[in-house]
């Protein structure tokens, strides 16, 4: 940043995907913009995280598929792009090294000649007139109309446990050598990967590793919520299960006091239980996750906070609910589908920066959001939905948080097909449209009432169609609405492998677009 005042329509806070994501479209666009990195190279944050280096992110090289916008489905790494630069082309693995992450990140960013401006740390942001103002280390300021915060969250989240002062390792300091708790009684506050990540690194050498929150274990194989427990971290579970003294509390953590010889006192009120139990240990750490620090932020222009002040409440086009054009990418994006969706991973707020920047796009450069226009009689429209939903890769990540639209145009006859937008800003821009589709890939809400044994489920008879609302597996979904109420609703039949384009999955929807477009005709 060479001169001060430097002007732009654009500025992006943070070099990792999420930033690069938009400036990629932002450079095609040949737009004003920049991104403002404080490290010295795109993708610095994998360079430290995760602390034991392995990606949890799949990374499926062989799929036996040769449509690119379907590998996308088990490629959770690349970024979006036009040209062919795929994470799978710096590793093999199917859970590859961190260290591939931040050599891909760094091509990806000179590849496509974004205008990354390194070693700039932002101290100050302020906002006068409708202008932000962006200060960094040496008091050199660039201002834009558009801030896109993709800084990711990174300061530790410590929840209020009455001692919480005492406990000094977490995540980001606790040593990585195993030898280093040789012995030790070791308590770990959180049971999410990361807490895990950490008791399988001392597994050898601990006497004794608890794992403690609140809340019950969630599994993601259960939950189909990649964010919660993954099998790749869970092989402590069998030390567990199998009494070798390792375990598992849910419980409120009432103190944590430091006795005289240097131990943790700790006291628990079980959930599951009427019970208060005190313990004791060598080592607490302190794994609960991390969140937004918006200190940098005058108060004139500091966005609100909800979720336990985690993350930057926001609208449903990601923009700060009380500071008009600061908007939030990344995994700050996830402050919309928290614990619930993929917005918080790559595989997922990648599809989200796309749909933000058509929204950009058409907020302040009036260029609307790409439709592609088709015939809108039931056979014309069942073939472009079951096309859709069968190389689909937004919706397939994005389950029920990112659906098609179908825009219906009975005067001309015609119907605007729109991709991959989020569901509730759907919701809210076809609010005033007489007739419209959205169809979504989800999951049936019986699979996860019913999944007490994940592995041994049954399924819906293939030919059994007329029960496809009872599908508990992954299947499309197509809704029908007018002025925002929901008028029929239809499901394809989930199928093994997923894969819907035999006649029980395309017939019984061109019978229901048959019946729902001519109701709308009617009306």
């Amino acid at each position: 940043m060479e001169n001060t005042n430097l002007t732009y329509d654009y500025v992006i806070v943070g070099a990792g995907p999420a930033g690069l994501q938009m400036g990629y479209y932002l450079e095609k666009a040949k737009k004003r913009y920049v991104i403002l990195e404080r490290a010295p190279c795109a993708g610095n944050f994998f360079s430290r995280y995760p602390r034991q280096r392995t990606l949890i992110s799949i990374n499926k090289v062989h799929t036996g598929c040769d449509d690119p916008k379907v590998n996308l489905r088990w490629d959770w790494n690349s970024l979006l792009c036009d040209e062919e630069l795929l994470f799978k082309q710096f590793s093999k693995k199917y859970f590859p090294s961190a260290d591939c992450m931040v050599d891909y990140l760094k091509e990806f960013a000179n590849k496509f000649n974004l205008n990354v401006k390194y070693n700039v740390e932002v101290k100050n942001i302020g906002k006068e007139d409708g202008v932000f103002s962006v200060k960094d280390q040496n008091d050199k300021v660039i201002t834009c109309q558009y801030l896109l915060m993709a800084t990711g969250v990174f300061k530790p989240y410590v929840p209020a446990i009455k001692g919480i002062e005492n406990v000094t390792e977490n995540y980001s300091n606790a040593s990585k050598d195993p030898e280093d708790y040789a012995g030790d009684r070791v308590l770990i506050l959180g049971k999410g990967n990361s807490g895990f990540e950490v008791a399988n690194s001392m597994v050898d050498t601990a006497a004794v590793i608890h794992l403690a929150s609140r809340n019950n274990l969630n599994l993601a194989w259960k939950t189909h919520y990649v964010g919660h427990l993954r099998a790749i971290n869970n092989n402590i579970l069998d030390t567990y299960m199998l009494k070798s003294q390792n375990a598992l509390i849910s419980a409120n953590i009432d103190s944590i006091e430091k006795t005289p010889d240097d131990k943790f006192k700790v006291t628990f009120s079980y959930s599951n239980v009427e019970e208060v139990e005190v313990l004791y240990y060598e080592r607490v750490i302190l794994t609960t996750g991390f969140k937004f620090d918006n200190s940098v932020f005058d108060e004139g222009c500091r966005p609100e906070l909800c979720i336990d002040d985690r993350f930057p409440k926001q609208t449903s086009a990601w923009e700060s609910t009380n500071v008009p054009n600061l908007y939030f990418m990344g995994v700050l994006m996830h402050m919309r589908d928290f614990k619930k969706k993929q917005s918080g991973f790559i595989h997922g707020f990648r599809y989200n920066i796309k749909s933000l920047y058509h929204i950009l796009e058409e907020r302040n450069h009036a260029l609307p959001v790409p439709y592609e226009e088709c015939p809108s009689i039931p056979s014309d429209l069942t073939d472009l939905i079951i096309k859709k939903v069968n190389k689909t890769s937004a919706l397939w990540q994005q389950t029920g948080f990112m659906a098609d639209a179908v825009v219906l145009d009975e005067e001309r006859e015609v119907a605007q097909y729109y991709d991959a937008m989020p569901v509730d800003y759907l919701m809210e821009q076809l609010a005033d449209e007489e007739s419209y589709l959205t169809i979504t890939l989800e999951f049936g809400q019986k699979f996860f009432d019913e999944a007490r044994d994940i592995f041994s489920m049954s399924r819906v008879n293939k030919n059994d169609y007329e029960n496809a609302h009872l599908s508990k597996f992954l299947h499309p979904i197509v809704r029908m609405y007018s002025k925002g109420e929901l008028i029929a609703e239809h499901h394809i039949i989930e199928d093994f492998e997923s894969v819907w384009t035999e006649e029980v999955h395309v017939a019984p929807l061109r019978r229901f677009l048959e019946s729902v477009l001519t109701e709308a005709v009617l009306s």
